[in-house]
């Protein structure tokens, strides 16, 4: 497989614009940012779109065809890299963090060449290689153009596309079907016990502080980054994880020592946590023993309730509660918020009954989490096998 400078495929090459939030608008012409570029498929989210007045795109820069490829090449230092494939006729503006490249299409094929780029953004090759760009990480479009891509001929380039646009086409029905489990649990609750905000079945209604346990967690020591408190077998749960665990906790990314536990406290299993700073009542049940700090609140339900009732409860009342928290340094709500929050409390054996389903329902959604494992982990060695590392100047791999 030849070798190729990047720079001999780039056929034009054109920065977006900037554009500030003051003069977005609700109908006007989409301006892609970095956050529209995907980070794992090579694609462009239309999902969620900036709108600019017409008038504020510069000459040149208000269209994209299809085979343009959006670089995201200054963002913060693990999302710097990102590029998608533009697929069909578009009329938007792009940011001034991405460039739109261009290449000679009698050489490579755009898909290729896009999914070359993101096999080395998952590598991690833009954020180990990337400068400083103001506050920012920067890859330049001129660095990208002293690289070298292995370029098969056109028929084997597209053959590997192919098969590379079937496996995300699987990729992202596994990530729909996600979306779709994480979607029938709220409805299950509102079929069984009405609206949890309006309570149109009258349930007898209690203080959430009542229905349990409900503290802060524990992490008394300062500073609260001293190095002795961390690297032990505990672990510590933190506000990311919670926002980021879809209702079940199951990872971390710290633990404490047996110093860092002696100033904590420990969770068991199942108990229910709570966000109260920077994301607003997020929750996770943890599936394991851990500590977390104060700006995570724990609740163990009496017999009542059980975590999974109030778990989903809290989530209806989620936008009201970030809407209405005091923005300091951060946006955050107190304890005694939570404890008086008003809960409808149905029979036992409905709630019962509701957290059965949802047993049945998140084993449903641990088949789907596991084939989607064995997915991307097949879908990288696909990438991985067809695609040999970049090399630059004298030619070491990237």
């Amino acid at each position: 497989m030849k070798p190729v400078l990047v720079a001999d495929l780039i056929a034009e090459e054109a920065a977006g614009f900037p554009c500030s939030k003051s003069k977005l608008v609700a109908d006007g012409i989409p301006h892609l940012r970095p956050f529209n570029i995907s980070s794992t498929t090579g694609e462009v989210d239309l999902d969620t779109l900036y709108r600019v007045p017409a008038d504020e795109v510069p000459r040149g820069k208000g269209s994209l065809k299809p085979g343009d490829i959006l670089f995201n090449n200054t963002n913060s230092a693990e999302l710097v890299g990102k590029a998608a494939l533009v697929r069909s006729e578009l009329e938007y503006g792009f940011s001034n963090h991405v460039t739109r490249l261009r290449l000679h299409s009698n050489q490579v094929e755009p898909a290729y060449f896009t999914y070359w780029l993101v096999e080395l953004f998952r590598k991690g090759y833009f954020k180990a290689n990337a400068t400083q760009w103001v506050s920012q990480a920067a890859y330049r479009v001129s660095d990208l153009a002293k690289l070298s891509i292995p370029l098969p001929p056109l028929s084997e380039q597209r053959r590997i596309v192919d098969i590379l646009d079937r496996a995300a086409a699987i990729q992202k029905l596994r990530r729909q079907a996600e979306a779709k489990a994480q979607e029938i649990i709220p409805a299950l609750f509102v079929d069984m016990f009405g609206d949890p905000v309006t309570n149109p079945r009258e349930w007898p209604v209690k203080r959430f502080g009542a229905l349990g346990q409900l503290d802060r967690g524990k992490s008394r020591h300062r500073p609260r980054d001293a190095k002795e408190l961390f690297g032990g077998r505990y672990p510590f749960i933190q506000t990311g994880d919670v926002a980021q665990s879809r209702g079940y906790i199951r990872q971390y990314t710290q633990t404490l020592s047996e110093y860092g536990l002696a100033q904590s406290r420990l969770w068991p299993a199942g108990t229910l946590c709570i966000t109260i700073a920077a994301n607003i009542a997020a929750t996770g049940i943890l599936q394991f023993d851990a500590c977390f700090p104060d700006s995570v609140v724990g609740f163990t339900p009496s017999r009542e309730v059980s975590p999974e009732y109030i778990r989903v409860w809290l989530g209806f009342l989620k936008p009201v509660l970030e809407a209405t928290a005091p923005q300091l340094a951060q946006k955050n709500i107190n304890l005694a918020i939570l404890r008086e929050l008003e809960v409808p409390v149905a029979p036992r054996h409905l709630i019962n009954a509701f957290d059965e389903r949802v047993n049945a329902l998140r084993s449903i959604a641990m088949m789907i989490d596991q084939s989607g494992t064995v997915i991307d982990e097949s879908i990288a060695a696909l990438q991985q096998g067809m695609m040999s590392p970049a090399k630059q100047g004298g030619g070491a791999n990237a």
